[in-house]
């Protein structure tokens, strides 16, 4: 439905402040002066570009702010272009055409006069008639104005659709200045080319046109648009079933209609649909890339495990002497017996929760591999965790994407099957956060001839993208796996390794009574059913109570883990907090759409490998320059830059998801939890946050969101076919 505007209020003024602005989302926070009472009001909303002394008409909502009273929310707005030539200048005068500054401005109105922004709209080629101003000058004035008012015209076009106007930045970025002509023609491009949200802003466009809709096509759209979606909820594929019954009750389409869709989509070559064996009404709907990638997946473990391995010539008091003179570690029995078995396979599967061993074995076998003389690669999903491989085995480890030649530009692999690997044997750690597309790049580029040892603790949340591949190999049977079980005996005293044992089998963790206790434990819980509560004295922990009795450093030593984002409890209420409480630098006007300050701590949140920096990487912002317009964060005694327009790939990091801390260990962790989070209460959740602490855990919130987390078992369950298909069925 169109939205009413009846109830909305109409305001015109000129805009005399910016209070905030930023580039990226383009939401803004105004000042306008009204002509009618001349007073000034302030409003809030998307804006692309605002310009001081521009006419505004904006329509919107009121709503009171706390802090700073009544504020306008806006809805749509526009720009009114002034009339008179005195009006006309000043608003060519404010700079937002680059080329013209305030003599240009002026010598453009005294030879057109009052249809000097009719001229460059609609006759550029004549402003050649201006001292100073050439035929490729003019030609950029007339691309600079057409583009300045192209996002502008896309922002009412889509308010006019019922599109929020959030969206606008997105779809510009997309489709550029003929974002509109294009919505126009062909609004379903939005739904393949613009992830997420594009099926969204196609299907309110197509619904608030005057054509004819069609059904089939619509069906299609949502189809590929649900296929993604579940996707990014970590499933490889959705039950035909499931997609019928999401279009008919989200988007009223009938079951009849969306069955037409899907096998339309399969006779084109963008679905994959296939039907159980036991009983053909049960449709897997893959999406074709998706379908295609488990496919080859299972190819080249079959094809691997086909490929003899010759037994190394190191018997096992060979290999245990061998360990103890270079590493100064006598093996256990268990470890001795996993080494023996990886040597003599192509591919095998190392699992186990904390204090099981898994990086001594990785030490141990690469240490071996290297006395027979093999070339050993190691890799890892992420930065951190690639880090955290060299620092423990003191050899070179990197990124899977590193060391697969990941090109940023196109998206493509320089390693693959006519370019593989140069390497005997591939060992990656952190192997439960691969999903199903870097697998499946990883297996192309491991050569036949290779052995492929997998370390990875599987009860860990699984990948962020599609698939739950370690799971799948090891439920599949096909491919050898050990268990680590035996916690050993350092660990033992050890009570976050103690409690995150307990927590994987779904048992409650020992919590110390924490009243009048002196002595100083690694592990605590403090109960608090109010959320209110629970940021404050999030906030006392982190400012005072961890720095003072612990010695840890609030910013550097201590992080904040969380299972979601919205809600007092989430990320992003959080960091704003936590920022203001332990960050006293000012935020400096202007610089990086006002969101960090100097000294904060950020994350990365995209692999960037010409800067070297990767998701999920922290670092401290050291030094904000606003004439270069660039920022600069220390990554372990390593400084980036950033223009102000890359700042979109940073993010406060005071508190992060438990997915974004995968990967990573910290001295000090604190994580709350309460039933706001319920929808995410899972014991892998809780589990691999208490598992990212070395020296300290504090959980807060209540015990019936802990029993609850600890009881709900079933989040790793995805839809899969590819254990199935290992096993040939």
């Amino acid at each position: 439905m169109m939205k009413n505007t009846s109830s909305l209020t109409t305001l015109e003024g000129r805009l005399e402040h910016i209070t905030y602005y930023n580039q990226t989302s383009h939401f803004a926070i105004l000042k306008l002066r009204t002509e009618r009472n001349d007073n000034f009001v302030n409003v809030l909303g998307f804006m692309p570009e605002p310009n001081l002394g521009e006419i505004l008409r904006v329509r919107g909502n009121w709503q009171s702010h706390p802090k700073y009273g009544q504020q306008l929310k806006i809805e749509s707005f526009e720009v009114l272009l002034p009339a008179g030539v005195a009006g006309i200048t000043k608003y060519l005068e404010s700079g937002f055409i680059k080329g013209i500054g305030p003599k240009m401005a002026g010598r453009l109105v005294n030879h057109f006069q009052e249809t000097t922004l009719k001229v460059i709209e609609e006759n550029p080629e004549r402003l050649v008639d201006v001292k100073g101003i050439g035929k490729e000058k003019a030609m950029h004035i007339a691309a600079a104005w057409k583009e300045h008012h192209a996002m502008r015209g896309l922002v009412q076009f889509l308010y006019e659709k019922g599109v929020k106007a959030s969206y606008c930045a997105v779809i510009y970025n997309r489709f550029g200045k003929e974002a509109v002509p294009i919505l126009q023609h062909d609004p379903y491009r939005a739904a393949v080319e613009i992830p997420k949200i594009g099926f969204y802003i196609a299907d309110a466009i197509v619904r608030h046109s005057e054509n004819t809709v069609d059904e089939t096509e619509r069906a299609k759209a949502c189809t590929r648009h649900l296929l993604e979606q579940m996707a990014d909820e970590g499933h490889v594929f959705a039950y035909e079933s499931g997609l019928l019954e999401k279009c008919k009750k989200h988007f009223h389409i009938e079951p009849g209609i969306t069955r037409s869709a899907i096998e339309a989509l399969a006779a084109s070559g963008h679905a994959v649909v296939l039907a159980d064996e036991k009983d053909p009404a049960i449709k897997a709907v893959y999406a074709k890339d998706l379908y295609d990638k488990e496919t080859e997946i299972v190819n080249r473990i079959n094809a691997l495990l086909t490929v003899p391995v010759s037994r190394p010539q190191m018997d096992h008091e060979k290999i245990t002497a061998t360990i103890l003179k270079r590493l100064a570690i006598r093996v256990s029995a268990e470890q001795l017996g996993v080494i023996e078995g990886v040597l003599s396979r192509r591919l095998s599967i190392i699992t186990g929760g904390p204090g099981t061993g898994k990086t001594t074995l990785i030490k141990s076998i690469a240490t071996i591999l290297g006395a027979l003389g093999k070339k050993v690669l190691l890799a890892a999903p992420t930065g951190r965790a690639a880090r955290r491989l060299s620092e423990v085995t003191q050899k070179p480890a990197a990124t899977i994407h590193k060391v697969l030649g990941f090109n940023l530009f196109n998206g493509s692999f320089e390693k693959n099957p006519d370019c593989p690997l140069d390497a005997d044997t591939v060992i990656v750690d952190e192997a439960s956060m691969i999903d199903i597309h870097l697998m499946f790049h990883l297996l192309r580029a491991t050569p036949m001839q290779s052995a492929l040892i997998l370390v990875g603790d599987v009860f860990q949340l699984p990948s962020v993208g599609p698939g739950n591949i370690l799971m799948d190999m090891i439920q599949s049977n096909r491919i050898k796996t050990y268990e680590l079980k035996k916690i050993f005996r350092q660990s033992i005293k050890s009570p976050i390794i103690i409690n995150a044992h307990k927590v994987r089998s779904g048992q409650l963790p020992d919590i110390p009574q924490t009243h009048g206790q002196k002595k100083i434990s690694e592990f605590y819980f403090i109960e608090q059913n109010n959320p209110g509560e629970v940021v404050k004295r999030i906030i006392e922990l982190c400012r005072q109570r961890i720095p003072d009795r612990f010695g840890f450093d609030p910013v550097l030593d201590l992080q904040v883990i969380t299972p979601m984002h919205k809600g007092l409890v989430g990320t992003i209420h959080l960091n704003q907090i936590l920022q203001e409480e332990l960050n006293p630098n000012p935020i400096t006007p202007g610089v990086a759409g006002n969101t960090f300050k100097m000294g904060d701590k950020v994350m990365h949140l995209i692999n960037n490998y010409q800067k070297e920096v990767f998701n999920g990487d922290i670092g401290i912002i050291r030094a904000m320059d606003k004439k270069k317009r660039e920022i600069t964060v220390e990554y372990d005694g390593r400084e980036v830059r950033y223009d102000f327009e890359e700042t979109n790939e940073l993010s406060l990091a005071y508190a992060i998801s438990v997915h974004k801390s995968q990967g990573s260990e910290y001295p000090a962790v604190v994580v709350p939890i309460m039933m706001q989070h319920f929808a995410l209460l899972q014991r892998n959740l809780l589990y691999t946050a208490i598992t990212r602490a070395t020296k300290l855990v504090i959980i807060i919130g209540t015990k019936k969101a802990l029993m609850t987390a600890l009881e709900n078992d079933k989040s790793s369950r995805r839809n899969s076919n590819m254990a199935l298909r290992l096993k040939g069925e």
